[in-house]
């Protein structure tokens, strides 16, 4: 089943094709003072959600201000990067009507269209299996950002299942980087990385099982957080992604936002057997607090052993220098992990959930898949998680928490890990892509992933954070992982970083 005309942005855009002449001809009115009422495109453009939120408080301007500029961005930008599949307006409207009030008052949200519902909404999973797929349930995560105050009014692109770490599918087509077109926004939370940077909204939902959150903001010149296993919550359908290493959060331009974000969203969810430590302060204050003198292990050198490209390396030794600036001791280290142990885990575990979905997904349309409802290395995934045995699904469960305990043990010695996000640049759009030949798909992804992962399977937070750009204006991140529930750490590190600094935070000129 085809989704609908109504909940396709990309032909919404079309038709709306005028729009795109000018963000100052949707906003003509100019900037208005502080309480004076009214918002330009301008202001929008200018505010994180922290500030947004504020705004609405103080009566500065409304929700549905803030709802209106958003999808006149959307609009206006949407057909050229791809970022945003399904829409609800009238959804939204009506929240923002009701005049929502907490710490996310009135900031529009974007959900990752992968595993997260709004009831009555269409989650897709970038899959032609699920188009169409109702959800009748509100994913706690959402629930929690939506009862402080956000906006919830569209879904971002995902790949099929979030297999890849780009943002290309068959149902909805290519997500491009706001910086540079021809390329790769990332994967899988590439559309909620491409909307982020294109100004739509300052922040976006996410998830990340492999690097799904950093890569792709890593590649549009974001602050990424992944927090550790079981922060966040996944339910109310289940309390697990991928045996904990699916974890999810938000893609922003501030560190500010992703603290006051996971200060929301974190805590215990009743009925779930699992939890992550309790916070000693609210994330937003952690990250007005020094970071003290850290031991930094400086990791050169992937999982898969892939060499760095110029631009990244020259990313890594100016995040170096820029922390030996700030006081802290920095010493070259390598993953006390190999890459069989890792990849085998995550490859065993990946692919019994993707047949899980599968499957179920066929009980509900009670008829098997057509060939054509699932992308051509998504099919021999499947194929290949039907060898599996419960023994192998065991095992790889015993060495995530080998990997863990190998991870914690290396902490011992340091505070945090330093590397590299990927091992280049964005790459051009198609190189990830699940539609060509296995092999071409497995050296290319596991090469992206091969510094992100070690922390999806040991549980660990990590951080992109956006400290480097090209001579061509390209974004390159600079990866940060501290033991398990040191999230505190990071935001510390991370705006101290910001301060020292500071990176681009405004849109993409497109």
């Amino acid at each position: 089943m085809k989704p609908s005309k109504a909940d396709n942005p990309t032909r919404r855009s079309v038709l709306c094709g005028a729009l795109a002449a000018g963000v100052s001809a949707l906003f003509p009115r100019p900037a208005r003072a502080a309480g004076s009422g009214g918002l330009s495109m301008a202001d929008y453009l200018a505010l994180d959600a922290t500030a947004m939120a504020e705004g609405v408080t103080r009566g500065d301007f409304s929700a549905s201000e803030l709802l209106d500029a958003a999808l006149a961005r959307c609009d206006a930008l949407n057909g050229t990067v791809n970022a945003v599949v399904l829409r609800h307006d009238e959804r939204a409207r009506t929240l923002a009507a009701t005049s929502p009030a907490g710490a996310l008052a009135g900031v529009p949200l974007l959900v990752k269209d992968l595993n997260t519902h709004i009831a009555g909404t269409v989650t897709s999973n970038g899959s032609r299996l699920f188009a169409g797929r109702i959800s009748p349930l509100t994913s706690t995560l959402i629930e929690r950002w939506e009862q402080a105050g956000m906006v919830g009014f569209a879904k971002s692109a995902s790949p099929e299942f979030g297999l890849t770490p780009t943002t290309e599918s068959q149902l909805w087509g290519a997500t491009r980087n706001p910086w540079d077109l021809a390329r790769s926004a990332g994967g899988s939370s590439g559309g909620a990385a491409a909307a982020v940077a294109a100004g739509i909204v300052p922040v976006a939902h996410a998830t990340d099982g492999g690097g799904s959150i950093r890569i792709p903001a890593a590649h549009c010149g974001l602050f990424g957080l992944k927090p550790s296993r079981y922060r966040t919550p996944q339910g109310p359908g289940r309390f697990e992604g991928w045996f904990g290493a699916s974890v999810g959060h938000a893609l922003t331009r501030s560190v500010r936002d992703s603290a006051l974000m996971l200060d929301i969203a974190q805590g215990h969810e009743p009925g779930s057997p699992y939890w992550a430590s309790p916070l000693a302060r609210p994330y937003r204050e952690e990250a007005r607090r020094q970071p003290g003198r850290l031991r930094v292990a400086l990791v050169e050198e992937s999982l898969t052993r892939a060499p760095l490209d110029a631009d990244t390396r020259a990313a890594l030794q100016n995040a170096a220098r820029l922390l030996e600036t700030l006081g802290h001791h920095v010493e070259p280290a390598v993953f006390p992990v190999d890459a069989q142990l890792v990849f085998g885990a995550q490859g065993v575990v990946t692919r019994t959930a993707l047949r899980t979905a599968v499957l179920d997904r066929e009980r509900e349309l009670a008829r098997p898949m057509g060939k054509e409802e699932l992308e051509p290395v998504t099919r021999e995934l499947l194929a290949w998680a039907a060898s599996l045995s419960a023994e192998d699904l065991f095992r790889a469960r015993q060495n995530f928490e080998e990997v863990s305990r190998k991870m914690e043990g290396f902490f011992g010695g340091f505070d945090v890990i330093l590397s590299p996000v990927t091992s280049t640049i964005a790459p051009p759009l198609g190189a990830l892509a699940l539609t060509q030949p296995m092999d071409d798909y497995t050296r290319a992804a596991t090469a992206a992933a091969g510094f992100t992962v070690v922390a999806n399977i040991g549980g660990q937070p990590s951080m992109s954070v956006p400290l480097y750009r090209t001579a061509g204006g390209l974004p390159v991140g600079s990866l940060f992982t501290a033991r398990l529930g040191a999230e505190a750490l990071l935001f510390r590190l991370a705006a101290q970083l910001e301060r020292a600094a500071p990176w681009p935070t405004g849109s993409a000129r497109l």
